[in-house]
């Protein structure tokens, strides 16, 4: 998603606190002193609803890293965005001017993204280093194979993502030198190579590997 993505998505801090519902709560936030779903969203507060069973004021973010944040979740948002698209990481001084917040700020921003991306429910889940790597298996195209699209502007065979070609995934215990791979089938939406199928990692580390192909 480039820059003007985001800004199209995320125009201002409602559009994220909505986004951010859906995801959470699948559009229907519930009380977090009783649970009852009969609540409405305070107009003085964005981040804030009011609960009509209870008479309490909660917060959606109640329990993540935007909980105690006065920063707008337009901020985070795009904070979130530079992080995981920096292939070199983000600084907290490159943070500051990008997003337009104190150093301070900026630098706190970075520790709780880094601090949620850390996956505290899975900090014991990783038992070995293990590297992850994919690779498109289907040769070139041949020549004169016509109805083919598999090809860029300049006419030469696509390469990596983008191309009609079968993706593998290969995972490899740096310990025992054990290599596993696994062929990332489309998803119902025809979408390889999804962030869901790159999660295998998380089920298949610490426990034997299972729908494996060992090499």
């Amino acid at each position: 998603m480039n820059f003007l993505q985001f800004q199209k998505k995320f125009p201002n801090e409602k559009s994220v606190i909505d986004y951010y519902i859906n995801l959470r709560y699948q559009g229907v936030p519930a009380c977090s002193h009783c649970g009852s779903i009969s609540v409405y969203h305070r107009q003085d507060s964005p981040k804030k609803f009011q609960c009509m069973d209870c008479n309490n004021t909660f917060s959606v973010f109640k329990g993540t890293i935007f909980e105690n944040s006065s920063t707008d979740m337009v901020k985070w948002m795009y904070a979130i965005h530079l992080f995981l698209n920096g292939k070199k990481g983000i600084s907290g001084l490159q943070l500051m001017r990008e997003v337009g917040v104190t150093y301070k700020t900026a630098w706190r921003m970075l520790k709780q993204i880094r601090l949620a991306m850390g996956g505290e429910e899975f900090k014991d889940c990783f038992e070995t280093i293990v590297e992850i790597d994919e690779t498109y298996v289907g040769g070139k195209p041949r020549k004169g194979n016509k109805g083919r699209n598999d090809k860029d502007e300049d006419n030469t065979p696509k390469r990596g993502r983008g191309t009609k070609k079968t993706p593998v995934i290969g995972v490899i215990d740096r310990d025992n030198k054990k290599v596993h791979a696994k062929v990332a089938l489309p998803n119902q939406d025809g979408k390889k190579l999804t962030g869901k199928q790159l999660m295998l990692l998380q089920s298949n580390v610490t426990i034997p590997i299972q729908n494996f192909t060992s090499i």
